[in-house]
């Protein structure tokens, strides 16, 4: 068994690391103007080292959705691309630096809907059970991460 100050350590070293990665990282946002929750989200982002990139595309957002993949039960209020994958809606950033360690053969992430707690949508102390899933490219989803209600 390690010794403690070994496992801070290396807990460190991992966030570290997981910070560092993302730190190089652009992320181009697809969003409508005028919503909170998309700015706030992009926060997040960038509060974990990513370099968010907003772009208000109003109207066309939906088609961008459809034309990236992300199937109509997934749909969230914002759409990114990062490093060729599509991140739908509220997916915390700890998903983003897994998928882009991970390297699925797959569309991205999305988490649908605005589950409150999650990233952008964190408005206080109570949050909603959600579920980030794994987009493939045939269309069909699995969880990928899980998040409790508190």
């Amino acid at each position: 068994m390690l010794p403690k100050i070994e496992l801070i350590f290396g807990a460190v070293l991992l966030a570290t690391v997981s910070t560092a990665a993302a730190a190089q990282t652009a992320i181009q946002v697809a969003k409508t103007r005028g919503c909170g929750c998309c700015v706030a989200w992009m926060d997040r982002l960038s509060d974990a080292g990513f370099l968010p990139e907003g772009e208000n595309i109003g109207g066309a957002l939906i088609r961008l959705k459809m034309d990236r993949g992300i199937p109509v039960a997934m749909f969230s209020c914002h759409t990114a691309t990062v490093e060729g994958y599509t991140i739908e809606g509220h997916v915390p950033p700890a998903d983003i630096t897994r998928l882009l360690e991970e390297r699925p053969d797959a569309v991205g992430l999305a988490v649908p809907g605005m589950p409150i707690g999650s990233p952008g949508m964190d408005f206080g102390e109570t949050s909603d059970a959600y579920d980030v899933f794994l987009v493939k490219k045939d269309g069909s989803t699995e969880i990928f991460s899980s998040y409790p209600a508190n």
